[in-house]
């Protein structure tokens, strides 16, 4: 939002991720930045801490990052260069099923196609192109709107990603194994599976852990933050925690001001600043399915039925196709299901870091 004062200086609200980026952003621009967080640390949903026991450490919300590693404006930042460490499992993303099986998204297109028996061939097919080009697709789908380099591959990602994830998963597979894997990444939109475009976050999600991995920042999310935080006060920004904002007229004197932050926020903080339409569309705004997320310190590794869920740093717990859709669409329609479709993560199992010796951490 425009303000008045002192040329060259701007103020961002939310020290999270995207927040924290808008700050950089303005700092190589040659902008003063400061940016203002209510908590008393940086990070948003990405942020760690020892939420059980002494020693352990959890992630507060996000856990997992394929999409931070995979941004186009998060490579062009020398995030290592301020500490920031991954930990790579050797398998993204296990799915186990009853009778301790379970399906695994390896690295490899390949690896992970020959271990779905009759949909080999229709998962090279859908996946194969996508993750052959994407160095094609990651800016048209991760970056802001514009003509696309390469229009084809473009319309071959949308052909299918437009589809509801049952649609695509029931289309092109004739196994359970394959259906559950895709119905598994689909869980992650918070959409039932039978609306479109659910299809198209199991697409994005499952090119990036054939090109990027599904990897975990190594000593917890916050690092993620502390680099992104680092880095903006080296480029000459600012950041002050314990700084609740209520009202625009809480900011100091800036030409710009930048909120990080929800819509009933937005409307609290800015409301009567805002065009009447604008304000009309943010009050009519529905928010997503609530998570309830837990976390476990543990005595040691989860005894997975299906030992394969070992090498993965991310668990899909849902069973089949249909089992996944009846529990999106109970949480859609306002109700709890019975048998909930759970994201689980084991980050020690690949970061020593975040448990003493011999522990683990477990989050879902």
């Amino acid at each position: 939002m425009a303000g008045t004062g002192s040329r060259g200086r701007d103020v961002v609200v939310g020290a999270g991720p995207n927040g924290l980026a808008a700050a950089i952003t303005l700092a190589r621009a040659g902008r003063r930045v400061l940016v203002l967080e209510a908590e008393e640390t940086v990070g948003g949903g990405a942020r760690s801490e020892q939420l059980t026991l002494p020693g352990f450490v959890h992630d507060v919300c996000s856990a997992v990052h394929p999409l931070a590693v995979a941004s186009p404006f998060f490579r062009t930042l020398d995030l290592a260069g301020q500490g920031l460490r991954w930990s790579y499992p050797p398998a993204p993303l296990a799915h186990p099923l009853d009778g301790g099986i379970a399906v695994v998204l390896e690295r490899s297109v390949e690896a992970t196609a020959a271990a779905l028996g009759p949909d080999a061939a229709a998962y090279r097919r859908l996946l194969g192109p996508l993750v052959a080009g994407w160095s094609g697709l990651d800016r048209e789908l991760l970056g802001p709107p514009r003509l696309p380099r390469r229009p084809l591959l473009l319309a071959r990602f949308g052909r299918q990603a437009l589809r509801s994830a049952a649609g695509l998963a029931t289309g092109m597979f004739t196994g359970e194994r394959a259906r559950a894997l895709l119905a598994g990444l689909a869980g992650h939109s918070m959409l039932p599976l039978d609306r479109s475009p659910s299809a198209g976050f199991a697409l994005v999600l499952g090119v990036l852990a054939h090109v990027v991995g599904w990897p975990l920042p190594r000593g917890g999310s916050q690092r993620l933050a502390d680099a992104l935080t680092s880095l903006l006060l080296e480029l000459g920004g600012e950041v002050a925690t314990g700084r609740r904002v209520e009202s625009l007229a809480d900011l100091p004197r800036a030409d710009a001001a930048i909120l990080d932050v929800t819509p009933r926020q937005l409307l609290a903080i800015a409301g009567n600043r805002l065009p009447a339409g604008y304000r009309r569309r943010l009050e009519r705004y529905r928010y997503g399915p609530g998570a309830f997320k837990v976390d476990w310190a543990l005595d040691g590794p989860v005894p997975w039925a299906a030992p394969e869920c070992a090498r993965a740093g991310t668990v899909h717990l849902g069973g089949t196709l249909a089992e996944i859709a009846a529990a999106e669409e109970a949480v859609s329609g306002g109700r709890h299901p019975q048998r909930p479709y759970v994201l689980v993560a084991q980050p020690s199992s690949f970061d020593a870091s975040r448990a003493p010796a011999g522990k683990h951490t477990l989050w879902g």
